[in-house]
């Protein structure tokens, strides 16, 4: 038995996917049990809170790993893996960043409640057998930030044209956490997982036009306009701060990419085309 906090988020819900394809039994923590249909069947739901760790305390029996996100245990990493060492639970798969060794005001992610750096550190306290999962940028997130402009008209605005990222399609970060919970092969790493390849932000946004098959263009914008801009639309400071702290000292350098993906897998990393692909729905009118 696995399980799997932030189970209805954007990793959790498709590792359940790639758990349950795999055959293994799957326990999803959620805490909003209602919002869980179409669910894979076989899958057992259930709600409690792992930022309050007695909560979550029942649902511990007869798990074998548990996948800890770093924003829904991000308060009490350590005390919810002394609870799981204490029911007998030999392994956790712990969601943290590459950047995780950054300066705390260039992580955004920071901003939103994620706690990369005390997830890694608790889990490699935590006397389990552990992985850390350094996730690079989430293709996902271009879904929020552009699919509204996008779904409107032809042309992105923002800031650092030139900043570039290796887009990580969720689906492969999902799989690589499942093989490291059910495989004995990963114990002990770091594993840095990025996408296929480097794409600054111009060049994102013309691959989802390929992929939609229309001409869009990224024009800059001061990134003190697209901070505003930010802030308005409900973005908190902290974070628009620490983005853009991130997008100045990185602008014009290649994103990072690793072969952590095709190590785990024994494949190369889905593209971000393909991604865009997979989601093309939501930038569309």
């Amino acid at each position: 038995m696995y399980l799997i906090t932030g189970a209805s988020g954007t990793v959790g819900r498709p590792l359940i996917d790639s758990l349950t394809d795999a055959g293994a039994r799957v326990r999803a923590l959620t805490r909003d049990a209602k919002a869980t249909s179409g669910w894979p069947s076989g899958v057992e739901v259930v709600e409690g809170d792992p930022s309050r760790p007695d909560s979550i305390a029942p649902f511990m029996a007869g798990v074998t790993g548990i996948f800890l996100h770093s924003r829904a245990a991000a308060a009490v990493p350590s005390e919810v893996l002394a609870l799981a060492k204490d029911h007998g639970v030999r392994r956790v798969v712990a969601l943290s960043a590459t950047n995780v060794d950054e300066p705390a005001d260039h992580q955004p992610s920071r901003f939103q409640g994620d706690r990369n750096k005390e997830v890694e550190e608790a889990a490699v306290a935590s006397g389990l057998e552990w992985v850390s999962l350094r996730a690079s940028f989430f293709a996902a997130n271009t879904r929020l930030t552009w699919a509204g402009q996008i779904s409107a008209g032809d042309v992105v605005f923002g800031p650092f044209a030139n900043f570039a990222e290796a887009p990580l399609h969720e689906r492969d970060l999902a799989d690589v956490a499942a093989r490291a919970l059910l495989s004995d092969e990963f114990a002990g790493r770091k594993l840095e997982l990025t996408g296929q390849r480097s794409l600054t932000h111009a060049e994102m946004v013309a691959v989802i036009g390929t992929v939609l098959g229309k001409t869009l263009r990224y024009q800059e914008v001061p990134a003190d306009v697209a901070a505003k801009a930010m802030v308005t639309r409900g973005f908190p400071e902290a974070f628009v701060e620490a983005l853009m702290n991130r997008y100045r000292r990185l602008a014009g350098q290649p994103g990072l990419v690793t072969g952590g993906v095709a190590e785990v897998l024994g494949r190369p990393p889905r593209s971000y085309a393909d991604w865009v692909a997979d989601n093309a729905s939501a930038f569309r009118a």
